[in-house]
């Protein structure tokens, strides 16, 4: 079983600059991100202009415009055109402005992305556009300059102001993602980009070590291990190394920090029945938000915070259930199937993913918050647990 969490880093130290006056996504309908059947959008993604044809510019036009267009192809949201079939070869014009629309529009091209780079020592200078063909228009225009080593930061982030002008929506291209791996023999937890790029090791524990969670302002993040033979809730500061274990009397699992507090919700069984507990960031338990016999597990909340869905065995078999944290209002959300577990709530707080039990297989499922609209995303594939839904974007001052 694999636990996954994902939070969105900040921004990489920039400098950019608008070219061209772009217009809200919102106000520009190319994607409607609601639709369940998206019509994938054509577009070209030349092979950037190199404005000195030198090797170092020649690699870096090349691995650029193929990640951008590596980039977009994940979201599923775009068909990439063949560059075999482009009638014009961007190193022969003779400036980025100049756009010939109807070389791209004779192809099927709708959307249009060009760009040109410059290397001076360890510097990169990337000038990149999104050009609507048909419309014959500039989206978006931008403008970088930052390490040759940042060559992969300034392409995502440019990706994310195209699917930003396109749903309204940033994406998740400056996401990274928690998880937990046994490459090393044991389980330990690892973070890496939102595409699995650049895995790195977090935990050194050498013992079973599950359930990452990030805090809201990514700099913290809680797990449980059994380093020390059961299970205990570990609160670490991701880069100062510094923080506390809560190993309290029984079990201390399932960790879930409060939106935009240092604060976090877990399971906790130092009373005999596992409840869930609302802790500090220091892991000083400030109240019991369950009390029902039966054991309650698997915090998420809301995202104001307002709310949270939680696993309980109150009825018999694992449920999701969703508590009014000011109310005290507790009410049943799922009713389809005996053993539904691991809820993750969506960022924009309509639906909970979670994991549920049919015919001995795990699936994952999605239910309106409101506990309607039911719909089994996975079935035949084995056995799929632990669904987390992408959060929302960081402070740029992270």
């Amino acid at each position: 079983m694999k636990y996954y969490s994902i939070k969105t880093i900040g921004l990489i130290a920039l400098v950019y600059v608008m070219i061209g006056t772009g217009i809200c996504g919102a106000g520009y309908d190319y994607i409607d991100i609601t639709q369940p059947f998206l019509r994938k959008i054509p577009i070209a993604i030349p092979v950037f202009k190199k404005i000195y044809p030198d090797d170092a510019t020649d690699r870096l036009s090349r691995t650029a415009s193929d990640l951008l267009a590596e980039t977009l192809d994940f979201t599923g949201y775009f068909k990439i055109l063949d560059r075999g079939a482009f009638l014009v070869d961007m190193q022969t014009v003779t400036a980025l402005a100049n756009v010939n629309f109807h070389n791209w529009t004779s192809i099927g091209a709708e959307l249009l992305v060009t760009g040109g780079g410059l290397i001076q020592g360890d510097q990169v200078e990337m000038e990149l556009r999104l050009y609507d063909t048909f419309k014959e228009k500039l989206l978006v225009g931008k403008r970088y300059k930052g390490l040759i080593k940042d060559q992969r930061k300034i392409i995502r982030r440019f990706c994310s102001e195209i699917i930003f002008f396109l749903t309204g929506d940033k994406g998740i291209f400056n996401s990274e993602i928690a998880f937990v791996s046994n490459g090393t023999g044991n389980k330990e937890i690892y973070i890496c980009e939102f595409d699995g790029y650049s895995p790195r090791q977090v935990t050194h524990l050498n013992s079973i070590t599950l359930s990452p969670a990030w805090s809201s302002d990514g700099k913290w993040m809680a797990y449980t291990s059994y380093a020390k033979g059961k299970p205990d809730l570990y609160i670490k500061h991701l880069r100062e190394k510094r923080g506390t274990v809560i190993s309290k009397k029984g079990t201390n699992i399932t960790p879930a920090w409060v939106p935009n507090q240092f604060a976090l919700a877990a399971s906790l069984s130092f009373s005999g029945d596992p409840e869930i507990y609302l802790l500090t960031g220091t892991g000083k338990v400030i109240n019991k938000l369950t009390k029902k016999r039966g054991i309650d597990v698997s915090p998420t909340w809301s995202p104001d915070g307002k709310q949270m869905a939680f696993v309980s065995k109150r009825s018999g078999t694992p449920q999701v259930y969703i508590k009014n944290i000011s109310s005290g209002a507790v009410r049943r959300l799922t009713f389809q199937g005996r053993y539904n577990t691991q809820p993750s709530w969506s960022p924009k707080g309509d639906r909970v993913a979670y994991s549920g039990m049919e015919s001995g297989r795990n699936n994952i499922f999605v239910i309106g918050s409101d506990g309607q609209g039911l719909i089994q995303l996975t079935q035949d594939s084995g056995d799929n647990e632990a669904p987390s839904l992408h959060g929302k974007g960081l402070p740029e001052s992270m």
